[in-house]
């Protein structure tokens, strides 16, 4: 009793709600994370592969109710779980594309967590929503899952395609938590360099999502580098495996000396002496970055691309980006990005909403339904559903 009592067990901030669900599902992701790493110490799998097995026991058959209409289908060859209303309109209807989370290696549409949030927003908005199960690192690094998220919204921004499913085009948005909030950043940045695409985005709504690699020890990252959901381990890995398995890019991110001296000239964007409020910066002291090897950004050029880390974008790039709502939560390494991203968008005249939660941790969202069943969960996929309600 008292070795899993320790094992449980986590020292959290005192203004955490429910401190013991959050420890029994830290100490349940700490547990697949040991069986991960022993499956690859096995040589059975690689730890993100069997990780993912072990994240996905919960997923969900594409099931109907008196609400909503779902189907598994697939759009311009990648797979999607569509949700079809099925309250009769006044009108046109309103969409949202959505990106799952789960670091570019975790996760699918049919995650219960994934399923129930997609099928509340398709209700309670009396929308259509394509959540879209694009394909995994480490098998499909980047640049495929981008890939996969921007087919799939091109695809569905096509005029004939929007009409057969009575939509609006002028209110569909893209949206996504983490590495799906990344997905949702990258290709509203990507839809404005497209001459083929006719149909503008209403919005984005991006819950704390992975914005940038060039600075992985921002103030965000050393508050929050051993508080759950998502350490600072678990986050350089997952950056460094959505390029690639070998370990010297993860090792190099770890240090925070994977940036080359030749693209330092990127530092401006991510600069959080700049860029963050003055609450956020405590006592942390903004140093010059120490650079890294050139051969890995040569070998590894993505995580130095704008499809990979949407706030390199210059200001230029992002004024023409749509009505933006930006979820942040303070004990989240990713708490910064999502700051810095807001920051920036104002500067640059976009309309942005940023809701910060002060109370919670990475991932929240994705513990609403039991056993975790989280408050704070439920409270922040309301404000969520609440803002596509009042500006989709």
């Amino acid at each position: 009793s008292v070795l899993l009592a320790y094992y449980i067990y986590i020292p959290l901030p005192e203004d955490f709600s429910e401190p013991w669900k959050v420890m029994l599902i830290s100490a349940t992701l700490k547990t697949f994370g040991h069986l991960a790493g022993a499956a690859e110490q096995l040589g059975l799998m690689h730890y993100t592969e069997a990780l993912n097995l072990l994240s996905c026991f919960d997923c969900v058959a594409p099931t109907s109710d008196e609400n909503v209409t779902v189907t598994d289908t697939e759009f311009n060859n990648v797979a999607v779980r569509l949700y079809l209303p099925r309250k009769v309109p006044d009108g046109l209807r309103r969409a949202v594309v959505f990106f799952h989370g789960g670091g570019w290696c975790l996760g699918d549409a049919a995650a219960k967590n994934y399923d129930l949030l997609t099928r509340w927003t398709s209700d309670r908005l009396n929308a259509v929503v394509v959540s879209v199960n694009y394909r995994l690192a480490p098998k499909y690094s980047f640049p495929i899952p981008f890939e996969d998220a921007y087919s799939v919204t091109k695809f569905f921004l096509q005029s004939s395609v929007l009409s057969q499913h009575g939509v609006d085009p002028d209110r569909v948005c893209v949206a996504g938590d983490s590495a799906g909030g990344n997905l949702a950043a990258a290709v509203a940045q990507q839809l404005l360099q497209d001459s083929e695409v006719k149909t503008k985005l209403k919005a984005q709504a991006l819950i704390y999502p992975a914005l940038q690699t060039l600075d992985l020890n921002l103030p965000s990252y050393r508050d929050n580098a051993n508080k759950p959901l998502l350490p600072r381990s678990f986050m350089v890995r997952f950056w460094s495996v959505y390029f690639t398995l070998d370990p010297s890019l993860r090792e190099a991110m770890a240090s925070n000396r994977h940036v080359p001296v030749e693209a330092s000239h990127l530092f401006q964007f991510v600069n959080w002496s700049n860029l963050l409020p003055e609450e956020l910066k405590k006592d942390h002291v903004y140093t010059t970055p120490t650079y890294g090897s050139s051969e890995l950004a040569q070998k590894y050029p993505g995580f130095l691309d704008l499809r990979a880390a949407p706030l390199l974008a210059s200001d230029a790039q992002l004024r023409e980006l749509p009505l933006t709502y930006i979820l942040t939560c303070e004990h989240d390494v990713l708490r910064d990005d999502g700051f810095m991203y807001a920051a920036r968008l104002r500067a640059a005249g976009v309309p942005v909403t940023h809701d910060h939660a002060k109370d919670t941790f990475h991932g929240a969202m994705s513990f609403i339904s039991p056993p975790a069943d989280l408050v704070a969960g439920h409270r922040l996929v309301n404000r969520y559903i609440e803002w596509l309600n009042e500006n989709l």
